[in-house]
């Protein structure tokens, strides 16, 4: 058996399955290429991601067909129509996009407009995932030291991964023009649906390329995705305050143009139809693959650019204990999360002043879609932390996955090893990530309430800011409960607590435009707390919201005690 098949045979092992076929003909390749055989080591990465490769691409595809097809079947012209002025209110620049093709408004360019970038949102996470998960991921565990220790080059696995990664996108931006162009609303001309697609595609491929770089700088990969991610979120705020200020006719609409996100935007499909913009991803794409490939020339196997800081000759009396080693296993992406989110918070809050200024004159329908029946301003607040609530269920959900990690990484096994019991282990971790969720809102509707506090002169907004924000941590933890329970019952299934995160989000936002009945809103784990101070909120729903998560908190508690560990 070659050392590439015993590698294959441990990467099955641990994504639970068993290798029957094994590869050893990379070594007929020219010896001493940077990237011998290539070729063979895509194919394995293509077997590892037989299953989850056609997830996320189909899920995408899904995705844009239904917000098309639901929304061509819902409004009708009028309705559209009516939708402009919301449309056009800053909040939305911030959160959707620059709204191209709003003087004359049809179906398309308002689904290109209004989900466009959740969807480039989700290319790259997809692509953020794969490229650590067959990089930084396999030198961690020391799968990536097998499969050097044969006739592999030394560029062979990060180009491997960048090629499928990219393929992914393609593909996936490929079936999301056919959908699009399929649908209900029968947009034309095909060429529009195809830039569509292709301005999702290069914002994945972007951060596929980003990652590229995030993970040749550290030696872990939750660090190096926290990083990528962290790159994420800045695009996004970035672009969503160029977008405000052009929406809001202000000077500002120049910040667009320094995000991947806002690149793939200013395509404006099915109303500039502008191909020139994807120019810049293209460049982008091939100057970081370049850097990527000349740092890790720069570094050792399973090293990373940034030498791994030295820890305390002696260890405190707390992190003996397994909650103080959950702590401080989470506490670096805590502390990231912290500073990312308050800053947010910070500046989303700053335009409260702004929107006050603007809701003269604003349709009652408008504001009582922003859930603020009571004024614009409580309408804004609450609508942010809702807003607030599924980043932060994100930051849930990555932390409960690091389970999985520790478990794939074999080091819980060595705790286990010590007094400490399975049990108590998980809760250990989960109560770190129950609290962070809870901070993490805290901050955000600290951040939230000084900004509006300050732009408004209103101080009094400060308190039922923090409230508002602190209440919707009942939402978050329902999906942590979820992604627990998988973890202790199929941990392969963990992943799909990001279905329910995407479906309940996209009912959250755009569930009321689309005119859905309340029933179906109500499936959504983010719409029934209330939106304070705009709504009232429900106690009766933090009370059933907090109980699920114990019932699923339970089951993931039971489940992993009762299952096998993977081991060596």
């Amino acid at each position: 058996m070659t050392l590439l098949t015993r590698a294959e045979s441990t990467a099955d092992h641990n994504d639970g399955e068993l290798s029957t076929t094994g590869h050893g003909r990379h070594a007929e390749d020219r010896s001493g290429s940077q990237v011998t055989g290539l070729w063979t080591l895509l194919r394995l990465m293509v077997r590892r991601d037989r299953w989850r490769a056609p997830i996320w691409i189909l899920s995408l595809t899904a995705l844009t067909a239904y917000f098309v097809n639901a929304i061509a079947v819902v409004m009708d012209e009028d309705t559209l129509a009516s939708m402009v002025v919301f449309v056009k209110n800053p909040v939305m620049g911030l959160i959707t996009g620059p709204g191209y093709g709003l003087d004359e408004i049809t179906i398309a360019p308002f689904v290109v407009g209004m989900y466009g970038v959740f969807l480039m949102i989700g290319a790259a996470l997809m692509s953020i995932q794969t490229m650590t998960r067959h990089t930084r991921a396999e030198e961690q565990s020391g799968r990536a030291e097998l499969i050097r220790a044969n006739v592999t080059g030394r560029h062979t696995q990060l180009l491997a991964a960048l090629i499928l990664t990219l393929a992914m996108n393609l593909v996936a931006g490929f079936l999301m023009s056919l959908a699009f162009y399929f649908s209900e609303a029968k947009p034309e001309p095909f060429s529009s649906a195809l830039l569509f697609g292709a301005s999702i595609a290069a914002a994945g491929c972007v951060f596929a390329a980003i990652s590229a770089v995030t993970v040749q700088l550290t030696s872990f990969s939750r660090a190096a995705s926290g990083i990528a991610g962290a790159v994420l979120a800045a695009s996004f705020v970035v672009r969503g305050l160029g977008d405000m200020s052009a929406v809001a006719g202000g000077d500002l609409d120049w910040l667009s143009w320094f995000s991947p996100l806002g690149w793939s935007q200013q395509t404006a499909p099915y109303t500039l139809d502008r191909w020139a913009p994807l120019l810049l991803s293209a460049a982008a794409v091939l100057a970081l693959i370049g850097l990527s490939l000349f740092l890790q020339s720069r570094r050792d196997l399973s090293a990373g650019i940034f030498a791994d800081r030295l820890g305390r000759p002696t260890a405190s009396p707390f992190l003996s204990t397994s909650t103080g080693l959950a702590l401080r296993l989470q506490r670096s992406s805590l502390t990231w999360w912290s500073i990312g989110i308050f800053a947010m918070a910070l500046i989303f809050g700053s335009f409260t002043g702004a929107m006050e200024d603007g809701a003269a004159g604003m349709p009652k329908e408008i504001l009582d879609l922003m859930g603020g029946s009571r004024g614009i301003v409580d309408g804004y607040i609450g609508y942010m932390a809702l807003y607030f609530a599924m980043i932060v269920s994100a930051y849930a959900i990555i932390a409960v996955s690091g389970l999985r990690a520790e478990e794939t990484s074999f080091r819980t096994e060595p705790v286990l090893a010590a007094a400490v019991g399975r049990g108590r282990w998980v809760l250990s971790w989960t109560l770190v990530t129950l609290l962070g969720s809870l901070w993490l809102m805290t901050v955000a509707g600290v951040g939230e309430g000084l900004g509006a506090a300050a732009s408004t002169g209103d101080w009094s907004l400060l308190g039922p800011a923090i409230l508002g924000h602190v209440a919707q941590t009942a939402s978050v933890w329902v999906l942590l409960g979820l992604a627990l329970a998988l973890y202790g019952l199929a941990p392969r299934l963990q992943g799909l607590v990001w279905i329910l995160f995407v479906y309940s989000a996209g009912m959250a936002l755009f569930g009321q435009m689309m005119r859905l009945d309340e029933a179906v809103l109500d499936t959504s784990v983010f719409v029934r707390i209330g939106q304070y101070p705009a709504q009232d909120l429900s106690a009766e729903a933090v009370l059933t919201l907090t109980a699920a998560t114990a019932v699923l908190l339970a089951l993931g508690v039971v489940g992993f005690r009762r299952r096998n560990l993977i081991t060596a």
